[in-house]
Parts: C-alpha cells; sequence; structure tokens
C-alpha cells in the first residue's frame, strides 16, 4: 500500500493541490475539503487550504494542511476554509494577482468548491495555465450536467422539516400560509420540498402559473372542507410577502408568510451530501493527478462524471418539470 502511495505521488502531474470554497456556503463543503486533502496526504502530495475563497486567494490567505486539519469536520455544516464574493477577482488584474500568489506557494493543481460563480474563476484560472478541477457546491442545484450538487440534499430536508412544523401550525389555525424558499433563478428546492411536504401550489420561475387559478384551488378546496394551505414560492418568483398579500386580498383569509432564507444553507448536512462531497473531493484529486485540467465533477445515476467546464457554464439547466407536475396532480 505504501508502495503505491509513492509511486503514484513520483508519477502525478502535480505535487502541491489547493483548495479553497468559494460564493455561498453549502452543508456538505467540509466534507469535500477533508476529502480532497486526506486523498492528497494518502498519495504523498503536498496540500494547501486557501481561506476566504478567490479574495484569499489574491491576498495570499494560504496556510499547508495535514491529516489534523480536517479532522472532526465531516458533519459539520458552512466551511472551514470560509467563504466570499470578490468582484476583483473577476478582473484581469485581480486574476493575475491569484496565478502569482499560487506560484510564490508553489500550488500547481487547484480544487474549487462552490457554484456557477466559482466555476467561471476556475475557468478563468485554467485559461491562464493552472490546473483547476470544480466541485459543485450550492444548495440551489442550479448546475447542469450533474444530477445533484453538494448541499441540496441538506437544503431540502431542512425545508421539508420547516413545512412540517409549519403545517401544524396552519391546522390548528385554519389558516393558509405561504412559504418562500432559497434556489435563486432554480425551482428544485420548491419542487422537490414542495412534492415531500404536501403543498397545494407549488410556484417556480422555470413554469408559468396564473394567480386566478391559484385563488380558485384555493377556494376549491375550502368548498370541500379544507381549512388550511401551504403555498411554496421558490424566490425566483418573486418575494413570498406580495404573494400573501395578493391571496389575503382576493380571499379575505388571513394568511400567513415565512421566509426560509438562510436557514436551509446552514445544518449538519445529511449521509447523502456528506456521501457526495467525498466522492467529489476525491475524485478532484485523482483528475489532478491524471493531469486534468477545466473538468467540473458531476453525478448521473450513481456515477461520477467529469464534464468540461465550458460545458457545465454554457449548457441551459433545466428543472425536472415532471416532478412539478406530479406535485401539482398530488395536490388536487
Amino acid at each position: 500500500m505504501e508502495q503505491e502511495r509513492e509511486d503514484l505521488s513520483e508519477k502525478s502531474s502535480v505535487k502541491h493541490i489547493g483548495v479553497l470554497t468559494s460564493g455561498g456556503d453549502a452543508p456538505g463543503m467540509n466534507a469535500a475539503i477533508r476529502a480532497v486533502v486526506r486523498k492528497s496526504v494518502y498519495h504523498g502530495l503536498k496540500v494547501s487550504g486557501i481561506r476566504h475563497g478567490y479574495a484569499g486567494l489574491i491576498a495570499g490567505e494560504i496556510g499547508e494542511m495535514d491529516l489534523g486539519s480536517v479532522a472532526d469536520i465531516i458533519q459539520r455544516g458552512g466551511t472551514k476554509l470560509y467563504t466570499a464574493r470578490c468582484p476583483e477577482f473577476q478582473t484581469d488584474q485581480g486574476q493575475e494577482k491569484g496565478i502569482e500568489m499560487l506560484r510564490q506557494y508553489g500550488i500547481d493543481g487547484l480544487v474549487i468548491i462552490g457554484g456557477d460563480g466559482s466555476l467561471r474563476g476556475a475557468r478563468a484560472l485554467s485559461h491562464r495555465g493552472v490546473r483547476t478541477i470544480g466541485v459543485p457546491g450550492t444548495i440551489d442545484n442550479d448546475l447542469p450536467c450533474t444530477d445533484y450538487t453538494i448541499g441540496f440534499d441538506t437544503a431540502i430536508n431542512t425545508a421539508i422539516d420547516a413545512i412540517d412544523k409549519i403545517r401544524d401550525t396552519a391546522t390548528s389555525h385554519e389558516r393558509t400560509f405561504v412559504i418562500e424558499v432559497m434556489g435563486r433563478n432554480a425551482g428544485d428546492i420548491a419542487v422537490i420540498s414542495g412534492l415531500a411536504g404536501g403543498a397545494e401550489s407549488i410556484l417556480i420561475p422555470e413554469a408559468p402559473f396564473d394567480m386566478e387559478q391559484i385563488f380558485e384551488k384555493l377556494e376549491r378546496g375550502v368548498e370541500r372542507g379544507k381549512r388550511h394551505s401551504i403555498i411554496l414560492i421558490a424566490e425566483g418568483v418573486g418575494k413570498g410577502m406580495k404573494i400573501g398579500e395578493q391571496i389575503a386580498q382576493r380571499t379575505g383569509w388571513e394568511v400567513r408568510v415565512t421566509v426560509l432564507g438562510h436557514l436551509q444553507r446552514g445544518g449538519s448536512p445529511t449521509a447523502y451530501d456528506r456521501a457526495l462531497a467525498s466522492r467529489m473531493g476525491a475524485m478532484a484529486v485523482d483528475l489532478l493527478i491524471q493531469g486534468e485540467t477545466s473538468k467540473m465533477i458531476g453525478i448521473k445515476g450513481k456515477k461520477l462524471v467529469a464534464t468540461d467546464i465550458n460545458e457545465a457554464l454554457e449548457t441551459t439547466r433545466e428543472v425536472d418539470l415532471s416532478i412539478y407536475e406530479l406535485a401539482g396532480i398530488l395536490s388536487i
């Protein structure tokens, strides 16, 4: 086993791997960091963590990591390496500063964990000669070329837990509740949590909807004796408060609005997210060892796949509307 590690280290296309998390945090990022660090150490490679994403790369917030650096983090939400937005990195000057820091620290391969903005940064570095592998970490599940992104499973379970609790109150008070979930311009969180949580109506940016039809559906429910309802809204559709006001004005009912917000981004990752992140982080190291660059790791079915970052960024991401339609059928 030790000989195998030594031989692979000697043949590796990289000797020093850097890892950073960028953009919004997502449960499971720590599991991915842990996998990158421990897989690198296993193969005899040096590994360094870059704090605060691309901003920390520019500022030189870089430190070597070892097995102990990632002990006891697999179950923790957030990111041990912290994260930040970095408009400066979108400029040629900012990217050159980042590359100079990589040169100073001798980092010749970079694993970048984050969403589409993070992948754009990875692509820019790759175009400038830096070996980069992207790992999709975002609760929004809004990246193409992968069935799931790290953090999505945890986010929908958090949303479902909230929906269940709100429904208890809605039932007790015989009220209509509007719940706004995150997802940016993607409706995946709303669709899956709405189906699993039994929402009466789901509003997502990918499907047209008519408020008049929603009003009529609510009124039909009342006519057959229903005394409470849950309306689930993806944030890409609009503000939950505005939708709630429209329902109250049209029906004359008492409506309550809950915005789940950043509650969905925190918390201990589910087993699925921990396993997915661990697999993706380990594969990122394997790809760098093999000399690959400008790839995003995804999962299709149960199999991990590597897609060119250009394809991942330029392909249109589509929500599974068959699930959305099923949710509508089951909520009649």
